[in-house]
């Protein structure tokens, strides 16, 4: 795992990890993302809703639980130098419901350099509360070879 602080694309190599802190998907998050979206399919909204298709129980948004994977690894101890996201290719494994607790395992995957930038490829599983992996895929971010920012004097 790699330590707490600022890890830039040159320090980097294939393997490196870094674990998230855990995140609960409470029903106040799943309402606050289906009035954002405006998607209010049944599953997400009720137990009852989500039971007429066969879940126990209210499912989040799979939408919502990327998105709180984004926050959760831009606030993880150990962070990498990037700026931008160039997508994700991204898949649903198994459904998270109200009240789960969520975290993520980041693997630096790939490096490419392109010019004065660098190219990471990221590996990302989340798994719930119980170890089961609910999502998985990779991510591409540019990152900065240096600091963009100015050392003090």
């Amino acid at each position: 795992m790699l330590p707490p602080g600022l890890h830039g694309f040159d320090s980097l190599t294939i393997g490196d990890q870094l674990q998230t802190d855990w995140a609960e998907i409470t029903p106040q998050a799943i309402d606050t993302f289906a009035a954002l979206t405006n998607d209010r399919f049944e599953i997400h909204l009720s137990d009852e809703g989500a039971q007429a298709h066969g879940f126990p129980r209210r499912v989040a948004h799979g939408l919502l639980i990327l998105s709180v994977i984004e926050g959760l690894k831009s606030n993880a101890p150990a962070q990498l130098n990037t700026f931008a996201s160039l997508g994700y290719n991204w898949t649903f494994r198994a459904p998270v419901f109200a009240n789960d607790r969520i975290r993520a395992c980041i693997t630096v995957k790939a490096k490419r350099n392109a010019a004065d930038k660098g190219l990471l490829t990221l590996a990302i599983e989340v798994e719930n509360h119980h170890g089961q992996i609910v999502q998985r895929g990779e991510t591409r971010l540019m990152a900065y070879r240096q600091s963009p920012y100015p050392k003090a004097t």
